[in-house]
């Protein structure tokens, strides 16, 4: 593989991943809640502050699920703060980049489409 090969698809994953309108609010979203979730034990002094951050869990869900069974195997349920943070982070860049290629698939299609119209003389 060359070095042009390689920095083509590196960008292309980028571009997938951060730079479009779905995966920009996306991860815009993870990222607002991952603020709240830091900023709130900061200003909430209840037992239940630490349960903000259920929310930037929730919303990268399905890719998130895989980061907590592995804390759960790997620590037994204890696993420390930095694991669940970056796994939430690494969560959203996945799931983004998932969203990225639906995106550009959709928007692939539809030009694609009116690509082949022709007007009727």
């Amino acid at each position: 593989m060359t070095k042009t090969t390689r920095t083509t698809r590196i960008r292309t994953l980028t571009r997938l991943t951060v730079a479009n309108r779905v995966s920009a609010a996306y991860l815009a979203l993870v990222g607002g809640a991952m603020a709240v979730a830091a900023a709130g034990p900061l200003f909430a002094t209840g037992p239940d502050a630490s349960l903000i951050w259920v929310w930037p869990a929730l919303f990268t869900f399905p890719a998130f699920g895989f980061v907590a069974w592995l804390g759960e195997a790997g620590w037994g349920g204890d696993a420390p703060t930095w694991f669940f943070v970056g796994g939430i982070a690494l969560s959203a860049l996945v799931q983004s980049l998932a969203l990225g290629a639906v995106w550009r698939t959709l928007r692939g299609r539809r030009g694609d489409r009116t690509h082949h119209l022709t007007t009727a003389n």
